[in-house]
């Protein structure tokens, strides 16, 4: 089995390739247009790809909300290698730059099905999230970091 590579995008075919993926997993199987991946924090965010045989298997993005808070957004693994550790290895890989980047705390907002995923990893239930363009239920979770943690 060849090596997976994290990395960021490194140009603009990659990123075309990253949103497609992005979409793919996430916005394409409920109906949602490609173009509803992007927001404001598109080009100042962190993105992050895992590339396989030369193609994205798992992505994660990271943007600040202020100096002290940062947010994950479209964590995403390819259908047939879910549950192999990939997805953690993004979060772990995403927190990382938070933490680099002097985040105290880390916000998300995580589709019902994934609550457990993030809580074993040390997010905690804030509230529930009803900003969803998506029609899925959301909960918003927040990890406190620290140069201790991570």
């Amino acid at each position: 089995m060849n090596e997976i590579v994290f990395k960021t995008p490194a140009n603009s075919k990659e990123y075309k390739e990253y949103d497609l993926f992005r979409w793919e997993i996430l916005r394409k199987p409920i109906g949602k247009d490609i173009n509803s991946l992007k927001d404001e924090f598109e080009k100042s965010a962190f993105h992050l790809i895992g590339i396989k045989d030369k193609k994205i298997i798992a992505c994660g993005r990271l943007h600040f909300n202020n100096k002290d808070e940062a947010q994950i957004r479209y964590m995403a693994v390819a259908k047939n290698l879910q549950g192999n550790g990939l997805g953690k290895q993004v979060l772990k890989l995403l927190e990382k730059n938070a933490k680099k980047n002097h985040a105290k705390r880390i916000v998300l907002n995580a589709r019902d099905h994934a609550i457990d995923f993030y809580r074993i990893s040390g997010y905690r239930t804030v509230k529930k999230y009803n900003g969803s363009d998506t029609g899925i239920p959301h909960t918003t979770m927040k990890k406190n970091i620290s140069i201790f943690s991570i």
